[in-house]
């Protein structure tokens, strides 16, 4: 039962790696907030929330349906189910969305994804509009991801909020959550707030070995990662709460990343990891030929300070976020580890087990780099790789390994957006510059000056469509019908010079394939 005085708010997405963090956050603050949450009725989900449920004596319930405690309800539904949906938010005051089906599982199960990551948002955008007075009264946090920009390695590895949008080529994730933060951003909603999650680095150590996928291999080792721990990305979300009505905060997106103490490539992210388990090292587990070139996701965040001045959340940092994961790990694996670190014999014996396990992932796994190059799939060759001849040339650990960019040192490279950004306020011919900068047009005569108005567009292809100028030029969308899949990416580039900056640097004229959405059917329920 809600209490009066009290904050009432909805979470979505409250058993996940920062979903569950962000539900702690909460439920510290319990007499500030009552908790309403919307989970599927699975027995894992009711095992997580049984201490929970006791303290706050909710009532069991052994299938579908509303239970109600003291400051903590749960609706066992589906985020795909308008009505459950309907029935979490009504009467709340704020909603946090913590809800997304990610990869790799988005990549097996593509259908599911796009339940949860577009058409559950859709659903959460639509509940909110239909409360009494909600599109005025309740606060809005959706958390998007970095996926959404896609492949940013060096020399393009800063990016801002506002730079081009370009889901990776089989990247079905990115494309659901691109879909779903747009209906966020063009809802009639007052007070929203989209956060790009970078990679959540769980500090929970179950969580953290359920990672382990042949994805690890599609990220290239010169990537450039500003991660954060799941505890600072839930504690982020939560403090969003804080933030008064008032403030310009809201009706904006941001990248949430660490910050400068979770800066740091791929290749020296592997070393760190393994290290903690006593191994030596990247190269005594895996081959170089394993590691993608391209076609992934990550970079550096040039604004992420940003958002730190409203969240007040970076409080971990590699070495904080490691001594949080070693006191979750089994006493067992911290034996290994320990062991490893001190006796050559048994190092050995660990990287050989850890390298077949490795080996099987990327070899044997329809989701593996090598299986990829044994089986003759060229489509996702020259996607990850650029060529067979590129995967082909790939040398050995002895080879000198591409230059890792430190997250230290200034922005070596920053995108223009196509409009001057230093004005406080812009006009119809900022408009007409920005589309023609995207190879389109405004079609709008006219227009007040409000970023939130929406005005008719053309791309480049002649595709029209109705966008609010800062979902456009502020946050990095365009035309909703050229954004993969397909992924024809050559072909928009080439009109395209926007988008230009963030494909022709990585790509070679000849890379010219185009990706039809059924291309991701090939490793489809390979889970």
């Amino acid at each position: 039962m809600a209490k009066a005085g009290k904050i009432r708010v909805a979470l979505f997405g409250g058993s996940g790696t920062m979903g569950f963090e962000a539900f702690k956050a909460l439920w510290a603050r319990r007499d500030e907030f009552d908790i309403v949450l919307l989970l599927r009725p699975s027995e894992k989900n009711r095992r997580l929330m049984a201490p929970f449920a006791r303290e706050a004596r909710l009532p069991a319930l052994s299938g579908p349906g509303r239970a109600d405690g003291e400051g903590l309800s749960i609706q066992w539904g589906d985020a795909g189910a308008f009505g459950d949906v309907k029935a979490t938010i009504r009467g709340v005051d704020a909603v946090l969305d913590a809800m997304a089906f990610i990869s790799p599982q988005a990549d097996y199960h593509p259908e599911q994804a796009r339940v949860v990551n577009t058409e559950g948002v859709r659903n959460i955008v639509r509940a909110i509009e239909e409360e009494p007075e909600g599109r005025e009264r309740i606060r809005f946090a959706y958390t998007g991801t970095v996926a959404e920009t896609g492949d940013r390695m060096p020399p393009i590895h800063w990016g801002r909020v506002g730079d081009p949008l370009k889901p990776s080529i089989y990247d079905f994730y990115a494309a659901t959550k691109i879909a779903g933060e747009r209906a966020v951003l063009e809802s009639g909603i007052r007070h929203w707030v989209s956060l790009r999650m970078t990679y959540i680095m769980p500090v929970d150590y179950a969580d953290y070995m359920s990672l382990m996928d042949p994805i690890m291999f599609h990220m290239p080792l010169a990537s450039c990662m500003e991660n954060v721990s799941s505890r600072d990305a839930g504690f982020g979300l939560v403090n969003c709460l804080d933030v008064p009505p008032e403030s310009d905060f809201w009706r904006r997106a941001y990248n949430m990343g660490g910050g400068p103490g979770m800066r740091i490539t791929a290749y020296d992210y592997q070393n760190k990891a393994l290290a903690c388990n006593g191994i030596s090292g990247i190269k005594a587990v895996a081959e170089r030929k394993w590691f993608a070139l391209g076609n992934f996701h990550m970079q550096y965040f040039e604004d992420s300070p940003e958002l730190e001045r409203y969240l007040h959340f970076w409080r971990d940092d590699y070495d904080s976020w490691e001594r949080a994961l070693f006191k979750d790990t089994p006493l067992a694996m911290r034996a290994v580890a320990f062991l490893a670190k001190r006796l050559p014999g048994f190092r050995a014996r660990v990287e050989a087990e850890t390298r077949k396990r490795l080996g099987a992932m990327a070899e044997r796994h329809k989701n593996g780099t090598a299986y990829w190059a044994a089986h003759g799939n060229e489509k996702r060759i020259e996607a990850f790789y650029g060529s067979r001849a590129a995967y082909d040339a790939i040398p050995g650990w002895d080879a000198p390994l591409p230059e890792m960019k430190s997250g230290d040192g200034p922005v070596e490279k920053r995108l223009s957006h196509g409009y001057d950004e230093s004005k406080a306020r812009l006009d119809i011919s900022d408009l007409r510059g920005a589309a023609a900068f995207r190879g389109g047009s405004c079609l709008s005569g006219s227009w007040t000056g409000d970023l939130y108005e929406a005005v008719e567009w053309e791309c480049a292809f002649g595709h029209r469509f109705s966008m609010k100028p800062y979902t456009a030029l502020k946050a990095g969308h365009w035309c909703p019908e050229c954004e993969g899949p397909p992924w024809r990416y050559h072909e928009i580039a080439a009109r395209n010079p926007f988008f230009a900056q963030v494909w022709t640097p990585l790509h070679a004229a000849t890379e010219d394939r185009v990706y039809e959405e059924a291309d991701i059917a090939d490793i489809a329920g390979a889970d």
